[in-house]
């Protein structure tokens, strides 16, 4: 999106970015950016309603005391701002703030005040599960559309957009989103599934860390659209490895995100598959990443064919 990265490992949105003191060793382990932990409009919500419970709570013990204390309310997104702002301070390389809202006005009230922190670029995230019969995905695509219009009018950042793997048609919501104002897209969003406990019969969170098999969807993509679109393509999900980073930019990936393969030991790991890129590029004879981004995306119909439904074909009949 314009934004220089001395490589094309980005560390995801994740809890890593929780601490300034994390965010600068993975600057020095030799990430090529950051983004930092998302934004999100509903964690405000449910903050200020406990704030709310907790202030009001012994609001009729005394009533004649009420006026000798000063009338508090929740801060909003400050405390998520400030840190943003003191990791800017902290470190050099790029850093993307990553928005989640539910309310189309806080898109763009959000949106702006990320934008005031000196981060280089957003993020938007989608997610927008229709709960009635007469919400089309034409309505769903429409209201995101003008979402990502109504955010590029507010800042001169890049926008990137990360999606799902859900659309009905997934590189007309790319050609839609980037005639809106999006500079690039992220391929794809990890959605947390619910799960269901049998044991206690209790609902929980599913959650598990990715592996490389979870980056094959956003391959097909990236292979289908870095033709096709203008815009910079980010692969994401089951990044571990240098020659994980290696098959997304050969499909045609300008960066690509990692998170699981960094929580455990973070700097180690960005250094071991930043020297894996390195060893793949040598023994391939590539002086640099794009000597081979997009070498293998589907830019000719046959090619696509092979992205599209020739692996059908491949697996049942056996053609090559």
């Amino acid at each position: 999106m314009g934004i220089p990265l001395a490589n094309p490992l980005v560390v995801g949105a994740c809890s890593l970015s929780r601490s300034v003191d994390s965010i600068k060793a993975l600057e020095v382990a030799g990430a090529g950016g950051l983004v930092v932990k998302s934004l999100f409009e509903e964690q405000i919500q449910i903050e200020e309603d406990e704030f709310e419970r907790r202030i009001s709570a012994h609001d009729h013990a005394d009533a004649e005391a009420q006026s000798f204390f000063p009338q508090l309310q929740h801060g909003g997104p400050k405390e998520h701002l400030f840190w943003v702002r003191e990791t800017r301070k902290a470190v050099r390389f790029p850093l993307f703030a990553s928005l989640n809202c539910i309310n189309s006005p806080s898109w763009v009230e959000y949106a702006k005040q990320l934008a005031d922190t000196g981060v280089n670029g957003l993020e938007l995230n989608f997610y927008s599960p229709a709960l009635s019969p007469d919400v089309t995905s034409g309505d769903i695509e429409k209201k995101e559309a003008d979402q990502v219009a109504a955010v590029r009018a507010a800042v001169k950042l890049p926008i990137a957009v990360k999606l799902h793997p859900y659309y009905t048609s997934l590189m007309s919501v790319v050609a839609r989103f980037e005639k809106a104002g999006a500079n690039g897209f992220v391929l794809f969003n990890r959605l947390f599934e619910p799960d269901i406990d049998v044991e206690t019969l209790a609902k929980r969170a599913a959650y598990h860390p990715s592996d490389p098999r979870d980056s094959l969807v956003a391959l097909r993509w990236l292979a289908l659209l870095s033709p096709r679109s203008k815009a910079d393509l980010v692969g994401s999900s089951g990044v571990s490895s240098g020659r994980d980073i290696a098959r997304l930019v050969l499909a045609g990936a300008n960066s690509v995100q990692a998170v699981s393969a960094l929580l455990k030991s973070p700097g180690p790991s960005v250094q071991r598959m930043l020297g894996e890129l390195e060893t793949w590029m040598k023994d391939h004879q590539f002086e640099n990443l794009a000597a081979f981004r997009g070498k293998l995306a589907g830019r000719k119909d046959s090619d696509a064919w092979s992205f599209e439904r020739g692996q059908y074909i491949k697996a049942i009949v056996g053609i090559d």
